[in-house]
């Protein structure tokens, strides 16, 4: 079953709309960032570690453990969330414990959630 786009039958351009519309629009490099930043969502391993840190700073062993992946792929991973600002980390002793950088990232997986599940 196809479900069909519906179009304009002739092409008219609102030159007041279009104007409006890209006086507004964020600059390229933050448009791009944020799709650099939403790409962190694309991996469900990743969002495993989101959520899991949403409830506890955790170490790897401790991470690796939960999600069930290798102590290096969870730190592959964090790497990349720390690079994005996701997560953040302190030292205690030899011990590194993570966490969510904000609140922010997880009312983003929330707001997906919810998008998706119908919540």
């Amino acid at each position: 079953m196809t479900k069909n786009i519906e179009v304009c039958g002739l092409t008219v351009v609102h030159e007041d709309m279009v104007k409006k519309i890209k006086s507004v629009l964020p600059k390229e490099e933050c448009l791009y960032d944020l799709a650099e930043f939403f790409k962190i969502f694309g991996d469900s391993t990743r969002i495993k570690i989101i959520f899991s840190l949403y409830n506890s700073e955790m170490c790897v062993c401790d991470l690796a453990e939960v999600i069930g992946v290798s102590q290096s792929g969870i730190s592959h991973q964090l790497r990349l969330l720390k690079q994005m600002k996701v997560v953040k980390y302190r030292k205690e002793g030899r011990v590194v414990y993570y966490s969510l950088d904000d609140d922010h990232i997880y009312e983003i997986l929330k707001a997906g959630f919810a998008h998706i599940c119908h919540i």
